[in-house]
């Protein structure tokens, strides 16, 4: 059966036209490379959504140049070289940021060779990072980025015995050089159900065990000297391990804990607390059940919000009024739904949350502004204000309605192809159905030109 999926994937990456394949056979390159003009676009005459301070603009432009934009308003003036995009009747809004991703680490999930973001049963927990495997020419990345996925936490999963499955990087999706934004850019923990299945299967030991990793990080750091000569106690984890830890300890770098039962969200905080820790609750299916706690904390949620029923014990209090509920204590959110594959469809999992009670511009920004905001990238992210990065989606109408599609993407002011190893299969096989084109039994990939 393994091998089976394999030849699979190979046979759907074989037949892929190699139009834009920039030198990889069989499959969509990652690179975004279009007429530049310049380096200047403007996008005119949208409904504009900054998420800043200046809100909705009506007929508006956006005007981007040199990687970042240049201005934004309903009176701004457009240089001569300026490539144009006309927005009318359509939304404009900064580019969606998954904060918890595997772009890049996997390719099939049923084939192990093509997963790297777990470091297993290797002697390493928290000194491993995904950023050294990312595959920024992974087919997957194109098929979500003309969706209008534009950033991503590319996170760790755990495995083996472990409750830390290491350090994870920020991706832009637009190039395949340059493309690794911040690394590392956060440790990742899991507890609850699984992190009592790493450790024997006791929430209780998996606590214990983040407790004494933590301790031991600590004691490293005030006696490293005395450690590298021999005359400091030995430690749960490897030198490199602890080492990695010093950023979260030193609250540098984010702790970002998979944990779903209320209770074990009560546990992480206090946990928090004792080490002074920057915490990110991620999954959080109970999390509105101790909602206040998280507000007085400012701990932010990563959560789907489609995430409603009992599928574990721990997640029997699971609703989709959670994202509503959490907003409305005044919990950061943002919406992550774990699948790499299709994160694109976060759009539909934001819709839902609205029809649920969270507010229709609250749930754009838990899509494009809060990501940043959690991860401390909101500087240069996040919003359509002069200065910032220019990830920018022109949606041909509601962004949250299923029938709604990106009509073009900006990253970092690049222009995306908006083409994906799908939308070329579609065109193919679409043109033979309709007769428009004779095409061999055995599709041959055209030379290049």
């Amino acid at each position: 059966m393994k091998y089976l999926v394999m030849l699979l994937a190979l046979l759907c990456v074989a037949c892929s036209p190699a139009d834009h394949s920039d030198g990889q056979t069989g499959a969509v390159a990652s690179t975004a490379t279009a007429d530049t003009h310049s380096g200047t676009w403007a996008i005119t005459g949208g409904t504009v959504y900054t998420l800043g301070a200046a809100g909705k603009i009506e007929h508006g432009t956006v005007l981007i140049k040199d990687g970042r934009i240049a201005a934004v308003g309903t009176d701004v003036a457009i240089p001569a070289d300026a490539g144009r995009i006309d927005a009318t009747g359509k939304v404009v809004t900064p580019g969606i940021f998954d904060p918890e991703s595997q772009f890049g680490v996997v390719e099939v999930g049923a084939v192990r060779e093509t997963r790297d973001g777990s470091a297993g049963d290797s002697r390493f927990s928290a000194a491993f990072d995904v950023a050294e495997a990312i595959n920024p020419r992974s087919v997957l990345i194109p098929v979500n980025r003309i969706a209008g996925v534009t950033r991503a936490m590319v996170s760790p999963t755990n495995g083996g015995k472990r409750i830390i499955a290491g350090r994870g990087a920020i991706i832009d999706l637009g190039s395949t050089e340059g493309f690794i934004h911040r690394d590392p850019a956060a440790m990742f923990a899991t507890l609850g159900e699984s992190g009592a299945r790493q450790v024997g299967g006791s929430r209780a030991a998996a606590l214990l065990a983040l407790r004494e990793a933590l301790q031991d990080a600590r004691d490293y750091a005030d006696n490293a000297s005395a450690y590298a000569k021999n005359q400091r106690r030995s430690y749960a984890l490897s030198m490199l391990d602890l080492q990695a830890l010093g950023p979260v300890l030193d609250g540098k770098q984010p702790l970002v804990i998979e944990v779903n039962r209320a209770s074990d969200i009560e546990a992480a905080l206090r946990l928090a607390q004792d080490f002074k820790l920057k915490l990110i609750v991620s999954g959080g299916a109970e999390a509105w059940m101790v909602a206040d706690e998280l507000a007085k904390a400012k701990v932010p949620v990563m959560l789907n919000p489609l995430e409603d029923l009992p599928a574990h014990f721990e997640t029997l209090g699971s609703t989709l009024e959670n994202a509503a509920r959490l907003q409305k204590a005044g919990v950061l959110i943002a919406f992550a739904t774990g699948d790499t594959h299709n994160a694109r469809n976060v759009t539909q999992a934001a819709g839902n949350a609205v029809a649920n009670g969270l507010p229709w511009l609250d749930a754009l920004k838990a899509l494009m502004l809060n990501p940043a905001r959690i991860y401390g990238m909101d500087q240069d992210l996040g919003t359509l204000e002069q200065g910032k990065l220019a990830d920018v989606v022109v949606w041909s109408a509601d962004p949250l309605e299923l029938s709604s599609a990106a009509d073009q993407v900006f990253i970092a002011g690049r222009k995306i192809p908006m083409v994906s190893r799908q939308t070329m299969l579609r065109d193919r096989y679409l043109q033979e159905m309709q007769g428009k084109q004779a095409l061999p039994a055995g599709y041959i990939v055209p030379a290049a030109q």
